[in-house]
């Protein structure tokens, strides 16, 4: 039985049913969708409005969430139930071929001079993940489905775990004023399996094999950029988690620095693989130099560093480019990470970062 929503108005102890209208609903939920996809439950960046598919088709809607998953959103309109599933059904199949970079370019035509990146960020708070379109989500947006379109979306969604479903709208009048009211068909908490079972190497924004991030945690009492930029290193250490990644740089690989929470200072080139700190030499005045032995400003030493899980270890780098920590640069939509150092997949910030030091790329 298809679902119905019902509204009442309560005036003390009277309920007085508010009769739903369905005029001009149906054309105008595209409208409303795209002008606040949080209708649909949870935040959502729209990124296209009827993309033409490599079949001839239109999506009426795609949209991507927080963890990189692609929301098909197609209106049933005036659609028959077996050409409304199947439509969903045949954009689904087409949208799980998308790159990232394919997402990127939709996206950069439905919002020409807007990077996705800054896009994401702003909808988000973050950095848009590595992996895009791991998995697809198909909803069905409708002011009523029929018993079949529910029969069909039910069988699918629950039997053989499709992750197609139905959101209703409503619209009700009363007083001069307007409410709109949705529902979904199936319980929409577990539409969406865990992505790790679907990843394809597809999504990633392809690496350079060439670059890589690294960031650089500055303390108070320990580690200083004004040394890393005066002397030419990157280090990290404290704990094996934080060195392990460093000791992945490879000689000749370009690194753009990145302070956590103030932005990106440097892009330079390893020159040496990764050796504990008290054992790195590096070049000054045409010598080649321990760094123990140069006036720090920072402290590197800490409790229990003869162990080498414990100890700082630093990387030496000829810098191309280096500002002081005051004027690291940031712009939103940037990629940041955790690790001490990462492969450095995200075009975006080489750009914005290449540009911004002036250098050529």
């Amino acid at each position: 039985m298809a679902l119905e929503m019902g509204l009442w108005r309560a005036d003390g102890d009277k309920l007085s049913r508010i009769t739903p209208s369905a005029v001009g609903l149906e054309s105008q939920l595209e409208a409303y969708i795209e002008s606040d996809p949080t209708l649909l439950g949870q935040p959502l960046l729209i990124v296209g409005r009827q993309v033409p598919t490599a079949h001839g088709g239109f999506v009426d809607l795609l949209a991507i969430d927080g963890e990189g998953v692609v929301h098909v959103l197609e209106l049933k309109r005036d659609k028959t139930p077996r050409d409304v599933v199947a439509q969903a059904l045949d954009y689904g199949s087409w949208v799980s071929t998308l790159s990232r970079s394919d997402i990127v370019g939709i996206f950069e035509k439905y919002k020409p001079g807007l990077a996705f990146e800054e896009a994401f960020a702003e909808s988000f708070g973050e950095a848009p993940p590595e992996d895009l379109n791991e998995a697809q989500v198909l909803t069905i947006v409708a002011a009523s489905v029929d018993p079949a379109t529910e029969r069909i979306v039910r069988f699918l969604n629950e039997t053989f775990e499709v992750p197609v479903n139905v959101v209703f709208f409503r619209h009700f009048e009363d007083q001069n004023t307007s409410y709109l009211a949705r529902t979904w068909l199936v319980d929409n908490e577990t539409q969406v399996e865990s992505k790790a079972a679907s990843r394809t190497k597809k999504s990633k924004e392809p690496w350079n094999g060439h670059d890589w991030y690294v960031s650089f945690g500055e303390f108070p009492d320990g580690r200083q950029w004004s040394d890393a930029m005066k002397y030419g290193f990157v280090s990290a250490g404290g704990d094996k988690w934080f060195s392990r990644t460093l000791k992945n740089l490879p000689v000749g690989a370009r690194v753009f620095a990145c302070i956590p929470k103030v932005g990106y200072v440097g892009v330079g080139t390893v020159l040496a693989e990764a050796r504990r700190f008290d054992d790195t030499t590096v070049e000054v005045d045409g010598a080649e130099q321990r760094i123990t032995d140069l006036p720090l400003a920072g402290n590197y030493a800490r409790p229990g560093d003869e162990s080498d899980d414990v100890a700082e270890w630093a990387v030496a780098i000829e810098w191309d480019h280096v500002v002081p920590r005051e004027q690291g640069f940031w712009k939103t939509g940037m990629f940041a990470n955790q690790n001490s150092a990462a492969r450095m997949r995200n075009a975006f910030t080489i750009e914005q970062v290449t540009a911004a030091f002036g250098i050529e790329d």
